[in-house]
């Protein structure tokens, strides 16, 4: 429920602050009075974009702000999504707008985006213009009004379950048939690719002791020749290594005899000699393993040249990253094979999901069509009681040929408002004022069957008159004991019915108009009422007939 609403520096208005009470309150004032404008504040909060323009004159930027009594809408959830602080029972909405263009919106004093705001102010007004009676040609309106006065809120739920959890099985299925596809046409390269990697039999560090050997086969000559020349060296030539070691040990043994101190140096020499000996057997060993086998060096280049081969065609520079690829074709293909059990598996899911979507929509459907005639009936006697004694009203239905997040039903709002006359699509025959009736009537019921916003008429009454004025104001008198309503009217009729009265007016102050509002009190109210009954010049018959009217009500 609004509870206040502060305007300041916005169009013509100075700095006005209006508080409201539950119940059905009206505004009234004269033609250009600034009527408009106090809605057009209240859309700026709701979310609306702003415009510069709306700035009051010569000012920096102007402020809108409005409390509201959040306790009957269940909030709490909405601001947790929207990670906002939820305090209570009170919330309050502000814009800020300045003169370069920049506009800033907040909730509770936290800054909150604009899309954001409107989904709240959604939550907490509902604006009912002429404009809006243009929803009732839309038939997603139409259906969501059947299950708002039908009451699938249960099932609505439960059926967007199934709905969302079919479309991402589908949308999967899609996805992996799609996958599938192009699978199929790659399949016969990407297998070839695996087969000359996998007969290639690569191993780890294959590459590096290939390349070593193949150095060796390619130079078996000179390390021969090199190993026979340090053997030689060692042990066969007449003062070899060995030999003359050999001599200094013996003499260096022969001198330990008489010098203990060489002991030490002995077995040094001694070792050496052991040690020398061990190298030229490990020098005779590799001499013996080196051979030049023309045979074996071609096999080593012809493996080294299929390894470059496939190194260079993928792009990659070692055996490891040739072996990952292979094991990643394997994959591939593994996958591809079993491809067609996870299609069928897929396949299946997906089925199994339609199946409990179509129940869903068919108990959603149901529940529908049943209170549909319920829907009529109701609908017929409000608009009789608008004296419209011949109306005909019905809910078409008929089923989609996709389901979609509604359900599987469209439903168009059929209407006659004569004899004889052939029910026919609201958007076709219906003419203003009747459009404005039905409107009024479908937001009645709304009211009567679920916990509505505050809802604003914005001139709902207009190509209205007399008795159906009256009677229009008994319904928003009526829909104002179970919810907060506020109507801007120019009837006399309606602004009777008002628990509450306020007057929007044109004050000027010299080189200076602003747009004031002020809460009527009673004897304020039969002046206005008067005034509107009569015109510019108030009689004192239109000020009988005005306490008549507020005396009546």
């Amino acid at each position: 429920m609004l509870k206040s609403l502060y305007i300041q520096n916005f169009a013509l208005i100075d700095s006005l602050r209006i508080g409201f009470d539950p119940g059905f309150s009206v505004i009234s004032g004269e033609t250009g009075a600034g009527k408009s404008i106090i809605l057009g504040a209240l859309s700026l909060i709701l979310g609306q974009r702003a415009d510069v323009k709306q700035i009051k004159q010569d000012a920096e930027k102007c402020v809108i702000e409005g409390i509201f009594d959040v306790s009957a809408y269940d909030l709490a959830p909405f601001f947790e999504e929207m990670d906002w602080v939820y305090e209570g029972d009170e919330c309050i909405l502000r814009r800020e707008i300045w003169g370069n263009g920049k506009s800033r919106a907040f909730v509770n004093d936290s800054p909150v985006y604009l899309n954001d705001l409107k989904g709240l102010g959604d939550r907490l007004i509902d604006i009912h213009s002429q404009h809006q009676n243009l929803s009732l040609n839309d038939n997603l309106f139409q259906l969501n009004v059947v299950d708002l006065l039908a009451d699938t809120k249960m099932e609505r739920a439960d059926y967007e379950v199934a709905y969302t959890a079919y479309r991402a099985s589908e949308r999967a299925l899609n996805d992996l048939r799609e996958q599938s596809r192009k699978n199929r046409e790659e399949e016969d390269y990407l297998r070839f690719q695996y087969t000359v990697l996998a007969e290639m039999n690569l191993q780890p560090d294959e590459q590096g002791q290939l390349e070593e050997e193949l150095e060796a086969v390619a130079h078996a000559e000179e390390i021969k020749t090199g190993l026979f020349t340090a053997t030689a060296l060692l042990s066969e030539e007449e003062r070899s290594v060995e030999s003359l070691l050999r001599s200094v040990a013996d003499t260096l043994h022969n001198v330990q005899r008489f010098y203990p101190k060489l002991s030490e140096l002995v077995a040094r020499v001694d070792s050496a000699f052991v040690e020398l000996k061990d190298v030229r057997e490990e020098i005779t060993g590799y001499f013996e393993e080196v051979e030049f086998d023309p045979g074996r060096r071609q096999l080593l280049e012809e493996r080294l040249g299929a390894i470059y081969d496939l190194q260079k065609k993928h792009s990659v520079t070692t055996v490891e990253e040739l072996i990952a690829l292979r094991d990643e074709m394997g994959r591939k293909l593994e996958n591809i094979d079993s491809l067609d059990e996870r299609l069928q598996a897929l396949e299946r899911e997906t089925e199994e999901k339609q199946k409990t979507m179509m129940a869903k929509a068919g108990l959603l459907s149901e529940k529908r069509k049943k209170a549909a005639p319920r829907i009529e009936k109701e609908l017929v006697e409000r608009l009789a009681y608008l004296r419209m004694p011949n109306v005909r009203f019905q809910c078409d239905f008929k089923s989609k040929n996709i389901p979609d997040t509604t359900g599987t039903d469209t439903v168009q709002f059929l209407f006659s408002a004569n004899k004889n006359v052939v029910l026919q699509p609201v958007s076709q025959i219906a003419s203003g004022g009747e459009m404005s009736r039905l409107m009024l009537c479908i937001k009645a019921m709304i009211a009567g069957a679920t916990s509505l916003p505050t809802i604003i008429f914005d001139e709902i009454d207009t190509g209205t008159s007399g008795e159906v004025a009256d009677r229009v104001g008994a319904i928003m008198e009526e829909m104002g004991t179970r919810m907060q309503v506020i109507g801007i009217t120019h009837l006399p009729q309606i602004a009777s019915k008002g628990t509450a009265h306020f007057l929007v007016y044109k004050e000027d102050l010299g080189n200076i108009v602003t747009t004031k509002i002020k809460e009527l009190a009673p004897e304020e109210r039969v002046q206005e009422i008067a005034r509107m009954l009569s015109g510019a010049e108030i009689t004192e018959q239109a000020i009988e007939n005005a306490k008549v009217m507020l005396n009546r009500n």
